[in-house]
This record gives structure tokens, C-alpha cells and sequence, in this order.
């Protein structure tokens, strides 16, 4: 949602002189000049006062006495709408603080017209207006403190992320035979049809599977693209894990259907788990967990990335996430990071993310394609990722045909997430 607010009127113009930083140059056409910070102005657009419909500046005095904007003064303009005076400077008010923080977890967007700045800028939108805000030498009291306001709007946010309802709703990712990959996933991993849904407008056919309903368990969405058959996996993509009670048992199982097992079962290196790697028909690769009895036996999704640090950073900060557990391995040259929503790890989904010494990028191939995380509101959780350094390629919105609100995000590896509104999701499911 984006938000346009014009500041002046037929008898009023305004100008910036320089953009980061330098004040902005307020006129009227029978007041002298008067010049506001960047902060001074953009403070004024959050006052409680308007004038027909429009936010305007609410000055305060030194003294700390507030001015109404319509009072009459020597300086006031020909319709006594006297924007400021020659002793006042501009400060936020907390309430005006509070409205800015409040405003930036909604994701509204604000355009201030119509300044133009030397360097051509037409506008900023708030909260990308934080580099303007950023002290600099000689700055004033106001903008630093205004600089950590904008830290404090940056904290708030994240502290919504991780109090958001969230959880891990499915994966998805592209299969060349629908068909054949239910077979599998059914016969030999023990997973169920939970429902399948055909797009003829979009050509293409979801199926989605797991180990119970979609509502409370994490699943697998298949996509099936009508007439194509094959995909490239990438070198980034890792595995799936699945939490089984007798690994060998599931290995003669998908040896007996005709299934490739690539790892035989034994212990993990440098662990006592026994382990073991099995293929689906199109080459994504399961690991095999020997676990007790599990509420979520589909328990991992594993992504390679090219710094771990930044990586456990942004799906704490942008995802709401808990680091749950980290563990280098220097012998096999590698460190991985289990986050999730949870304390359990064995109790549910993880994302398992795996730093290769040295290798800090991968091919992501066609194949995999997102991770669907559930929220209560898809236009905060994106002003989220964004404050996070996340990258935004779908706005939040409700989908065409399906009509279900959802935002997509790449992290800073370019793994792309899907978050989707809980309401809208428990009425597709209904």
C-alpha cells in the first residue's frame, strides 16, 4: 500500500537544496525562508494536525511550546496558513515516533512530492528514507536522534518476524512424470496423497504429499509443467530428510520398487546416527533418518550456501527463525546450521543449512523451486525481509485465480521462499 501526500498549496513552495542530509528549504510566499532537515520535514508528515485532508508540519518552539499552523503571525502567509516561524525548530514528537514504527510494520510506502532533488530524485518511500536519516558530522541532536529511531523502527520489525504465527508449509519443486513420483513417494517412503490441483490456465498440475494433513504437517508440493520432462537439479540443492524408524527396512523397500539408493545405510561420519541416501525418479536425493516415533517424520530440507554467518542472520532476522544447532566438521570441510520455528529439532521441520569450506556460490538448476512459510500478514513480513536485505520478486498480493495472498523473498544466497496468508491458506484447504 502506498501512501501520496502533498505538502503544499497555491501560496506555498518548497525546494531541496541536496539530498543526504542537507535541509530542505521551505517557503511562503509572504515569510521568509526557513530551512527543516530531511528528519525536521518527514517528521512533520506524522503530526496529528491537518489542513483540508493534508498532514502538515506541527512546529514546536524552543521553549517547547507547540504553534498551531493556522495562527496568525507577522511571518503567516496571505491565507494564514503560516507553516513555520522564525524561532521554531521541528522535533518528533513520540508520538509521531510511534506512528512512523507502527506504519513501517504495516509496509505502507510513503511518496513526498512535489521536491525534487539536485540529483534527480522525484521521491523516497519510508523506510527507505533511513539513509537520509543517517548522522553525519556536524549533524544535529535531532537527526542522530532520529538515526536511532530508525534503528529502533528496524528492531521492531524483527521483533514482529519472530512473534509472527509462522511455520514451514511445504516445499516445492518441479517434476517431469507426476505420476511416477507419486508412486514413489507413496510405495516407498510412506508418504500420502493429500490432494492434487490441475491449472489448465497456467499449464500445470500440483500434487501435493506427506505424512499427514497439510493444516499441521510440512509436505511436499510436486509441480508438473504439461510437456516437460526434465530437470536440472543444480549443485546447491542438497536433500530432503526423513525421520524413519528402521532405515534398512526402507532401503529394501526402494530396492525392491526399482529405486537407486546412493548412500547403503551406517552411521553418519564423525556421529552415531545411521543414515542412508535413496533417489527419487527425477534425482532428488532423501537422507534417511533412523529416529523414534516423530509428529514430522519429512524433518529437513537442506540448501547449500556461500556464508553461513550472513545465511543464520537473515533467516533469524527476516524469517523469525531459531539457530537451533551448528556443528563444523573439519575433517569433511564443512559446517552446517539447523534453523526452524521450534525448540525441538527432532520434533520438527528444520531447514539445514551447509557452508562448503571455500565454495561460496552454486548453480540452482530449474528444479527446486521454494519453501512456502505460513504468516499472518504477507505485506509486514515483507517490509520484514526487506529490512533484513532481502530481496522482494513478488510483491504481497492475493494470487490470480486462487486469490490467496502471498510474497515471495530471495535470500542472500538467492534461495527464494514463498510466504503465504494462514487465513486464505486454511480456506483453500477447506
Amino acid at each position: 500500500m502506498a501512501i501520496a501526500m502533498a505538502f503544499t498549496h497555491s501560496c506555498c513552495t518548497t525546494s531541496a537544496l541536496a539530498a543526504g542530509g542537507a535541509p530542505f528549504s521551505l517557503r511562503c510566499c509572504s515569510s521568509p525562508r526557513r530551512e527543516f532537515s530531511v528528519v525536521q520535514v518527514a517528521a512533520g508528515f506524522f503530526s496529528r494536525t491537518l489542513i483540508h485532508g493534508f498532514p502538515v508540519l506541527v512546529p514546536h518552539c524552543e521553549d517547547g511550546k507547540k504553534r498551531h499552523p493556522l495562527r496568525r503571525s507577522s511571518s503567516s502567509c496571505c491565507r494564514r496558513r503560516s507553516l513555520v516561524h522564525s524561532s521554531e525548530t521541528m522535533t518528533m514528537t513520540s508520538v509521531q515516533r510511534r506512528l512512523i514504527a507502527l506504519l513501517a510494520l504495516a509496509g505502507v510506502s510513503f511518496t513526498f512530492f512535489p521536491w525534487t532533488y539536485l540529483d534527480g530524485t522525484q521521491s523516497f518511500s519510508f523506510p527507505g528514507v533511513r539513509r537520509l536519516l543517517q548522522p553525519k558530522a556536524g549533524s544535529s541532536n535531532i537527526e542522530k536522534a532520529a538515526a536511532a529511531q530508525t534503528m529502533t523502527i528496524k528492531d521492531s520489525v524483527v521483533e514482529w518476524a519472530k512473534s509472527d504465527n509462522r511455520r514451514l508449509l511445504h516445499v516445492v519443486y518441479r517434476v517431469g512424470d507426476l505420476d511416477k513420483t507419486i508412486k514413489f513417494y507413496t510405495e516407498c517412503l510412506g508418504m500420502k496423497l493429500l490432494r492434487k490441483r490441475d491449472i489448465p490456465e497456467e499449464k500445470y498440475t500440483n500434487a501435493f504429499l506427506g505424512y499427514g494433513p497439510e493444516d499441521s504437517h510440512f509436505v511436499v508440493e510436486l509441480t508438473y509443467n504439461y510437456g516437460v520432462d526434465k530437470y536440472d537439479i543444480g549443485t546447491g540443492f542438497g536433500h530432503f530428510g526423513i525421520a524413519v524408524e528402521d532405515v534398512q527396512k526402507v532401503v529394501d523397500i526402494v530396492k525392491a520398487k526399482g529405486g537407486k539408493v546412493s548412500r547403503e545405510p551406517g552411521p553418519v561420519k564423525g556421529g552415531k546416527s545411521i543414515i542412508a541416501f535413496v533417489e527419487d525418479p527425477d534425482g532428488y536425493k532423501f537422507e534417511l533418518i533412523q529416529r523414534g516415533p516423530t509428529p514430522e517424520p519429512f524433518c529437513q530440507v537442506m540448501l547449500r550456501v556461500g556464508d553461513l554467518e550472513r545465511a543464520v542472520t537473515f533467516y533469524e532476522k527476516a524469517f523469525g527463525m531459531k539457530l537451533l544447532r551448528m556443528r563444523d566438521n573439519p575433517e569433511q570441510k564443512y559446517t552446517l546450521a539447523m534453523v526452524g520455528y521450534g525448540e525441538e529439532e527432532q520434533k520438527i521441520t528444520v531447514l539445514e543449512l551447509t557452508y562448503n569450506y571455500g565454495v561460496t556460490e552454486y548453480t540452482k538448476g530449474n528444479g527446486y523451486a521454494q519453501i512456502a512459510v505460513g504468516t499472518d500478514d504477507v505485506y509486514k513480513t515483507a517490509a520484514a525481509v526487506r529490512e533484513a536485505g532481502g530481496t522482494i520478486v513478488r510483491e504481497p498480493g492475493p494470487l490470480p485465480i486462487l486469490n490467496t495472498k502471498i510474497a515471495a523473498c530471495l535470500d542472500p544466497d538467492g534461495w527464494k521462499s514463498v510466504f503465504v496468508d494462514n487465513v486464505d491458506l486454511a480456506k483453500e484447504l477447506e
